[in-house]
């Protein structure tokens, strides 16, 4: 039985509500593992049970790897390269791993498979799930889709976990979203890159930007418009 569940689709739904399971169930573990923002992505880990690593992971044939998990070590690596990237960028590389950690490893199959490895030398390999990134999943499915299509659940379930929706409702407050002065400012009270959460509104068509023009215009999107 393998240690990563075969490939399955999830619906944006379907992802959200697994992110806000994950919360819900540290909060209701006690305050120890309470969520406050801006958010301790550090947290998950511990109450997953996962060890973070940081370290320098040099890049392979394909080309550089962001992090990697070790199942059966139950530890998450970080390239320590990142450390230098903006604000937020750590917090969410280490969400992304757990997206993976919730949606794409088997953990019945994992504690089998722990249990065999003295005796069944042939499953010691622990092979790591490398992350380099998402991108846009082309179809139909072939190989290299199945696991950009993977990256990206985990990366729409990272930032689930960052920014819940009733959290955005909170910091939307008395804010303009077509503001970038605003946007920056709640960036800072949750503690995410700029990036993360304007693609996060976006998802939600609660702003819009046109990509095809170089403006930086900010428009209400189709949720926010009565």
């Amino acid at each position: 039985m393998s240690i990563f569940k075969p490939y399955r689709y999830y619906r944006k739904e379907a992802i959200e509500y697994q992110a806000n399971n994950v919360l819900r169930r540290m909060a209701q573990r006690g305050e120890q593992f309470a969520p406050s923002w801006p958010f301790d992505v550090t947290l998950v880990a511990d109450f997953f049970d996962l060890g973070v690593i940081w370290e320098r992971i040099p890049p392979d044939e394909q080309g550089a790897i962001a992090a990697r998990i070790l199942p059966l070590q139950r530890c998450i690596e970080i390239n320590e390269e990142i450390l230098d990237k903006p604000q937020g960028f750590q917090e969410s590389t280490l969400a992304h791993e757990i997206g993976h950690w919730v949606l794409h490893i088997n953990h019945e199959a994992m504690g089998e498979t722990s249990d065999r490895l003295i005796t069944d030398l042939t499953l010691v390999a622990d092979e790591p799930f490398v992350c380099r990134g998402s991108r846009e999943v082309s179809s139909p499915l072939n190989h290299a889709s199945v696991l950009e299509s993977m990256e990206w659940q985990a990366q729409y379930f990272a930032g689930c976990l960052l920014m819940p929706r009733r959290i955005l409702e909170e910091k939307r407050q008395g804010r303009d979203l077509t503001y970038w002065s605003h946007l920056y400012e709640m960036r800072e009270e949750l503690g995410v890159s700029i990036s993360n959460l304007v693609n996060r509104l976006q998802d939600l068509e609660w702003i819009y930007l046109d990509k095809k023009t170089r403006k930086r215009d900010i428009y209400p999107g189709k949720a926010l418009v009565s």
